[in-house]
């Protein structure tokens, strides 16, 4: 910051010694070329050299440098630099102030930063303006010059009564010497002029590291540079020795920087991916999360992953079996995890879910699976197995005799959609599982975006997030769809004021649902068909209900529950004749403690209550659910 005042002293003692030397010269230059002293008689001599257009010459060409090619552009950096400070002060000053307020710098780092943004605006305000003393020294040098040589051959000649060609050789070297003299300080001086304002955007305090770091930053730069040298050295009447010497130097330069940042490049990947290992390995204080849904695969059936049969893959079928159960059940299944185990056999796979094991398979990734239908017209030769997911017969045939299988009979699939299928049955029977806290509340915040006030009254006004949760889960158990969520939490928000308890508000929104539930179990002919329990049976499901502090329970008879499911299994073939899903219908009392009791045995079995169908839809019954003669 101080040197505008040093570079305004410097030009004005300068401009005081070319005043005393040119009275010097003037004065006394009849008595020889020391008259004005030494130095500025060998500065003359030795450029001048006996030839006065020489130094001439060599006087013009530094006055030229210095006022049209150094004061020129060091003046415009500073002009352009002066302004910009200028212009953004403004701007410095609010963020400033907007990081006080916000409490991220102090008032003292505030007042230091304030002061600092001053200092560069008066610094670069009074290089501006030094700028300007430099070229007018640059051109008062000029005028000096000519001064000297006029007024010298004008006094020398006629007030010195000297020969014109004696007067011509001392006052040129003199006023050569003396531009010298004052010229390359003047030169220096703006040199550093440019230097300190062309530097103002640099970060680096040392330029000359800063230009070093910069120069050999790019090998492929210094590269080119010695291929162009090279090639220099290869055109006739170019010194081609020192060329190539040049071409060789730089070459071997840009090959070291190349091989030191290749070598720094793999310590830094080699320290990153220990980094990246040290990160990825639990803390023994930590607890890994595990997975909610993965996928295990032997390492036969890795090629699978990427590229099944038809071009698609495990990875693009698992995703849209996401989509699908989403669409389906209004579920969001989070991410599946595919992985190998060499645990297991090249062939197998298994299924898990939050680290349990699910279900566990074999299968042969290069053959065909054709499963058994009612109406074979002939056997296909392969390897006897059973469908993984339903148990169906089936034989793994290879992928020639596809046309034939179906032909025969055969339903024909390839093993990706085998393993599909199988995680898609896993994935709809234990999808409860994978809604918690976390993913309710997911939900509820995109309800929350169109139907605000619903949430708010809900949660946790009327209900816990826990209670919605619960009744969310109980409907996914029995395979109710969730997408109409809206009417699940209107329903629930009806009725949230009159009891807290999951299972019966659940039952609640299962007749708000009676729609959805009516479609999944109606028939084409527009009928539901289903097994009815009788009023027998049904008192005495009622009548064996026990409260605990844990909530109800049942307590029936072994006999009557042998009776009853023997009822039950005599029943189900006659849904097989009509190829419908099998469904029991009692009354809404009864629905949550008959399906408790059913699921014991028959998982699948849907048990549905009269409320939960809709009023336009005819019920058949095909049999009666009863003790027979329990009694």
């Amino acid at each position: 910051s101080s040197f505008p005042s040093i570079l305004l002293l410097t030009t004005l003692l300068r401009l005081g010694l070319n005043v005393a030397s040119t009275r010097l010269i003037l004065l006394r230059g009849d008595e020889g070329i020391t008259a004005a002293g030494k130095v500025i008689a060998s500065f003359g001599g030795f450029v001048v050299g006996g030839n006065y257009a020489v130094g001439i010459v060599v006087f013009i060409i530094l006055i030229t440098i210095n006022l049209i090619v150094i004061t020129r552009g060091a003046g415009r950096i500073a002009e352009v630099a002066a302004r910009f400070t200028l212009d953004g002060m403004p701007g410095k000053q609010m963020s400033i102030d907007a990081d006080l307020s916000s409490g991220l710098i102090t008032e003292e780092e505030a007042r230091a930063r304030r002061q600092r943004i001053n200092l560069e605006a008066e610094y670069y305000g009074a290089m501006d303006g030094a700028s300007k003393f430099v070229r007018g020294d640059a051109v008062a040098g000029i005028l000096i010059t000519f001064v000297n040589i006029i007024g010298g051959l004008l006094i020398g000649v006629f007030q010195k009564s000297m020969p014109l060609d004696q007067a011509l050789s001392t006052f040129t070297i003199l006023t050569i010497g003396d531009g010298l003299v004052s010229q390359i300080p003047a030169l220096i001086i703006s040199t550093s002029v440019g230097i300190l304002v062309s530097k103002g955007g640099t970060t680096e305090a040392n330029l000359s590291k800063e230009m070093t770091l910069q120069v050999f930053s790019k090998p492929k730069a210094l590269g080119i540079a010695a291929g162009i040298l090279g090639g220099l050295g290869l055109i006739p009447g170019l010194p081609t020795i020192p060329f190539f010497i040049l071409s060789i130097a730089t070459g071997l330069a840009a090959y070291g920087l190349r091989q030191a940042k290749e070598e720094e490049a793999k310590k830094q990947e080699v320290e990153q991916a220990q980094r990246r290992k040290k990160k990825e390995q639990p803390r023994p204080e930590t607890v890994p999360l595990l997975d909610p849904i993965s996928l295990e695969l032997g390492y036969g059936l890795i090629p699978l992953v990427d590229k099944g049969f038809e071009g698609t893959g495990l990875l693009e079928r698992v995703k849209a079996l996401r989509r699908q159960i989403a669409q389906d059940l209004g579920l969001t299944v989070p991410p599946v995890h595919i992985q190998d185990n060499l645990e297991l056999r090249p062939n197998e796979y298994r299924i898990l879910l939050k680290g349990s094991e699910m279900a566990r398979a074999e299968i042969y990734p290069n053959n065909l699976l054709a499963m058994e239908t009612p109406h074979l017209k002939g056997k296909v030769e392969g390897i006897p197995t059973k469908e993984p997911t339903y148990g169906l017969p089936g034989v793994w045939i290879r992928k020639e005799e596809k046309d034939r299988a179906i032909t025969l009979g055969y339903t024909v699939v390839d093993p990706t959609t085998v393993i599909i299928t199988h995680l898609s049955h896993i994935i709809r029977m234990y999808g409860h599982e994978l809604l918690g806290r976390q993913e309710v509340q997911q939900i509820l915040d995109t309800v929350k975006t169109n139907y605000p006030k619903l949430v708010e009254e809900l949660v946790p006004g009327l209900l816990s997030l826990g209670a919605v949760g619960k009744v969310l889960r109980n409907l996914l158990r029995e395979q109710v769809p969730i997408r109409d969520i809206t009417t699940i939490l209107e329903t629930l928000a009806d009725y949230g004021s009159m009891t807290k308890d999951p299972d019966l508000l659940t039952e609640f929104v299962r007749q708000a649902l009676n729609r959805t539930i009516t479609k999944q179990h109606q028939a084409p002919d527009g009928y539901v068909y289903v097994l009815t329990v009788d009023h027998t049976a049904e008192e005495a499901i009622l009548s064996s209900l026990q409260q605990t502090e844990q909530g109800t329970f049942i307590a029936l008879d072994p006999k009557l529950m042998e009776a009853m499911m023997d009822s039950i299994n005599r029943n189900l073939p006659k849904f097989l004749n009509i190829n419908q899903q099998p469904a029991i219908i009692c009354s809404p009392r009864t629905r949550p403690f008959l399906k408790r009791l059913i699921e014991r045995f028959i998982p699948n079995l849907d048990v549905i209550s009269y409320n939960e169908i809709s009023p336009q839809v005819q019920i058949r019954s095909l049999g009666i659910v009863g003790l027979g003669n329990a009694d």
